[in-house]
């Protein structure tokens, strides 16, 4: 099965969110490179959505915006959720008799 995550609405969802998070914590992508043991080019390709994120590495990157992932996780699961389609719970299809 071909891997489609990393160009996923969920995934770009994901990268805004973590761009925005440095941004309003007014840290550079150099200064959350050094503070996750990374190089700058690492932060950068997370951020234009080029390099996919393992939970451990969603981890520390919640370190590094001093950010408890608890609080995270529900962030963007909200975010998440203005994706998905609308329900079609209303939709009833018609019984044969």
């Amino acid at each position: 099965m071909k891997r489609t995550s990393l160009y996923s609405e969920r995934h770009a969802v994901l990268v805004e969110y973590l761009r925005e998070l440095r941004v309003l914590r007014h840290l550079t992508q150099a200064e959350v490179a050094e503070a996750i043991g990374r190089p700058q080019t690492y932060v950068s390709d997370v951020e234009k959505g080029k390099r996919g994120l393992d939970l451990l590495q969603i981890l520390d990157l919640c370190d590094a915006y001093d950010l408890p992932f608890p609080t995270f996780s529900a962030e963007l699961d909200v975010r998440l959720k203005k994706l998905e389609k609308p329900s079609k719970r209303g939709r009833h299809k018609a019984s044969k008799s």
